[in-house]
């Protein structure tokens, strides 16, 4: 008697395999190759400067551990200043907390860590709850800090984090976009309480304006009519102008608040700069009108990794209510912006590029092997566009 025996493990990188068996005789009518279990990725093993990165065809493969989470197959990657400092330890201790909130695991078991916040590839599997993608779908995202980042072959995301790519744009220029678009959607949006339907009137002030969240910002606001105004070198200036600046101000000519102070009054100002800025740049905006300050340069992650997680939050509380309510009494709100991933904002910002009134700015792509040169380029810091990695080729590996 007679029977077939039909062996299916997965619908992406599976392994199928038909037999007729008939008395003692067995025939194999077909197979594919095994489940992978191993990648190929950019790792650190310990915190540190360049020499930390570590390239590795051994890195785990990722897991779909929730129905809702899809795997991505990373096309290209993009590399942000906030990499750099993850690979020398900036935000471990909340980060440690974020993976293992119970603290079960030993100390360091964040590592071997992959690093890098921007992905643009295809997905290759899906959770069973996820209905809004298919497998081959091209998509990009913005990756959260505490999750295994982009500098791999393949990463695991929720499917609330991604959004389909911009048909308008490469992956390699789809990867310059989901971490400052995030970052600025979260800050003008969610916190500063922007909208395309009420920005026609806005005065909007970016300091820092030709860095990557500035740059972004500026076609955001310009595409919803907002009037928007810069600070940024000399240098910069026909830069920011060509991305839609209305003002710009050189802050390399002198001290830059007198030339503000000469403009009319802000509604919302984004602060890319930090340090004492906000000292003279709240009086810029219009008083008892609603006008919001968000600074996206906090102290939150540098006060946990300095006090612990505890003290650190307890004191960054009370640095926050106190600037908060030290200038609500002048008439004007005071915030801070963080990151935040989002695959619904990047589905309207992916709107907004096709539309053609966002452009991806990339400063220069790297090959996969290229990746500590990638690192090296981005601490030595540079004004204009983003530095992406495009992993699917890797055929110098």
């Amino acid at each position: 008697m007679g029977f077939r025996w039909l062996l299916r493990l997965s619908k992406a990188q599976s392994v199928t395999a038909s037999f007729c068996w008939h008395g003692s005789q067995r025939r194999l009518f077909s197979a594919t190759i095994v489940r992978r279990t191993i990648m190929s990725a950019w790792v650190v093993d310990k915190y540190g400067s360049n020499d930390v990165l570590r390239f590795t065809k051994n890195a785990s493969f990722p897991v779909i551990n929730y129905p809702n989470e899809v795997i991505v197959k990373v096309c290209a990657a993009g590399l942000n200043p906030l990499d750099v400092s993850m690979r020398g330890g900036y935000g471990a201790a909340t980060l440690s907390m974020k993976r293992d909130p119970l603290n079960i695991q030993q100390s360091g078991s964040e590592f071997p860590l992959i690093l890098g916040r921007d992905v643009s590839g295809v997905i290759m599997e899906c959770g069973l709850d996820v209905k809004y993608f298919r497998e081959r779908d091209e998509v990009w995202a913005a990756i959260p800090l505490w999750k295994q980042g982009s500098l791999a072959e393949f990463v695991v995301l929720s499917a609330n984090e991604v959004s389909h790519k911009p048909k308008s744009l490469t992956h390699v220029e789809a990867a310059s976009v989901p971490y400052v678009a995030t970052t600025a959607w979260s800050a003008l949006v969610n916190t500063g309480g922007l909208s395309k339907d009420n920005c026609g009137n806005k005065r909007i002030l970016i300091l820092g304006g030709s860095g990557g969240v500035g740059t972004f910002a500026i076609q955001m606001l310009k595409a919803w009519g907002a009037h928007v105004t810069v600070t940024c070198s000399r240098n910069a200036e026909r830069f920011v102008r060509g991305l839609g600046a209305d003002c710009v101000v050189d802050y390399t000519a002198g001290p830059v608040e007198e030339p503000l102070s000469a403009l009319d009054k802000f509604d919302l100002i984004l602060d890319n700069i930090g340090g004492d800025t906000e000292c003279w740049a709240l009086n810029l905006l219009k008083p008892w009108s609603g006008a919001k300050y968000v600074a996206l340069v906090t102290p939150f992650l540098q006060n946990t990794d300095r006090l612990g997680i505890a003290d650190g939050m307890m004191q960054t509380a009370a640095t926050m209510a106190c600037k908060a309510l030290k200038h609500i009494v002048k008439g004007v709100h005071y915030r801070w912006g963080f990151f935040a991933p989002s695959g619904p904002a990047l589905d309207e910002i992916r709107d907004i590029v096709d539309a053609g009134k966002i452009r991806a700015v990339v400063e220069e792509t790297f090959s996969f092997s290229q990746v500590p040169r990638a690192f090296e380029k981005m601490e030595k810091g540079h004004a204009r566009g983003k530095t992406v990695v495009q992993i699917s080729d890797r055929a110098d590996l």
